[in-house]
């Protein structure tokens, strides 16, 4: 009896304990598996499992040499150490062994990719997992989100692999930070929007520490509203195919309407921009092809000025293609929209200025440009003279 494969012993003679130890002698793991997946299926085809979702990163998970795939046998016998068709990317992070007494000892991997009873099992399997993960986000909020940590970004860039053919599956298990501390998933943050709010804002950036400190967020917590924060290029595409959650649309803060002005706000902030059109001329002339617009804006409170854009290419997105491999074809481009706070001192600054003395003036547009970009995580062009042009004016 001792020589059964444990995978193939009932759960009454093996324990998870056993399973748990088992996983750390194969896998070289002194860490217990977040999650043991144990399946005995029978029907259209026979199959056994045991299946394991790692409690920490792999040592080799993030090198050229990690092969994903559980190995695969025929009756206790090894077809392929790594099959990979039995996975979805998103869950290549899974370890462990299938083994099927319907499947040929010499079938060659090439007959495998097609074959319709690896198909049944791969998608049993790949639905166990998700159940498994979604038992472990209510069950275990705090282990689930040391998981997400680890296979959080191996989730996303799956759900948005192959055109997006998950994503829909993958909806549920997706959680973001909405501050240092808290994280939530799409419906808990739906079901924790007061009545006046009407849409999921969101922001993107290198960090929540970023995000929460945009001048565009500042509006948004000011009415009680939580804001996701992505920090992964890849979160923006996700959002982008899923559209919106319980008929909530997803609002961009940088780049959307935020919804949160009257119509008479919104009059006066047009009556407004036309008695300041001879300054956001000056500005518009001083920066040239920089930015595509320059305007008053109706997200800022206390920040001087802000870099948001137009049109479905986002600075995010930019980044993100910039990033990709050359394809000899020139990346899109963000159309910058330079947005300036009238209630500001230093919009009251360059408007005096503007009258007074436009060559201060004009040290004034490249260095509120220059915050505007800091903010937005953009790079500076050339930082030595945006240092000079600060001090020029003390």
């Amino acid at each position: 009896n001792s020589q059964i494969p444990i995978w193939q012993r009932s759960k009454s003679e093996v324990t998870d304990e056993q399973c748990m130890e088992f996983y750390k002698e194969k896998y070289h793991d002194d860490t217990d598996p977040a999650a043991v997946i144990r399946i005995n299926a029978e029907g259209q085809v026979s199959y056994k499992a045991m299946l394991f979702i790692p409690g920490r990163q792999l040592l080799d998970y993030l090198t050229s040499s990690y092969e994903p795939g559980p190995e695969l046998y025929s009756s206790g016998v090894m077809i392929m150490e790594h099959c990979q068709d039995l996975l979805a990317e998103s869950f290549y992070f899974v370890r462990g062994v299938v083994d099927s007494p319907d499947l040929s000892l010499n079938i060659s991997r090439e007959m495998l990719q097609h074959d319709r009873q690896l198909k049944l099992i791969a998608q049993n399997i790949n639905k166990r997992i998700k159940s498994e993960l979604l038992k472990l986000l209510q069950n275990d909020r705090s282990k689930y989100e040391e998981f997400y940590k680890n296979y959080g970004r191996q989730l996303r860039y799956g759900a948005v692999a192959n055109y997006g053919q998950d994503i829909e599956s993958l909806r549920d298990l997706l959680i973001y930070s909405v501050d240092a501390e808290n994280t939530r998933t799409l419906k808990e943050y739906v079901g924790n929007m007061p009545e006046s709010q009407s849409v999921i804002y969101y922001a993107v950036g290198e960090s929540v520490a970023k995000i929460t400190r945009l001048p565009q967020a500042e509006l948004v917590h000011s009415k009680g509203y939580e804001l996701l924060c992505l920090t992964d290029e890849v979160d923006e595409l996700i959002l982008e195919q899923l559209r919106e959650q319980d008929g909530k649309k997803f609002c961009n803060i940088v780049t959307d309407d935020l919804g949160l002005e009257s119509e008479e706000e919104k009059k006066e902030l047009e009556a407004k921009q036309a008695e300041v059109q001879d300054t956001l001329d000056f500005v518009s002339s001083t920066l040239g092809d920089k930015v595509a617009v320059v305007r008053l804006s109706h997200k800022l409170v206390s920040a001087p000025v802000c870099l948001t854009t137009e049109g479905t290419v986002t600075l995010e997105m930019e980044r993100y293609f910039k990033k990709l491999p050359p394809t000899g074809m020139e990346p899109p481009k963000a159309r910058r929209v330079l947005e300036l706070n009238a209630d500001s001192e230093a919009f009251k600054a360059l408007e005096r200025d503007v009258k007074e003395n436009p060559d201060r003036a004009k040290k004034l547009v490249d260095i509120l440009h220059g915050q505007a970009l800091l903010m937005a995580g953009e790079e500076l062009e050339d930082p030595a003279e945006y240092a000079q042009e600060v001090c020029s004016l003390f």
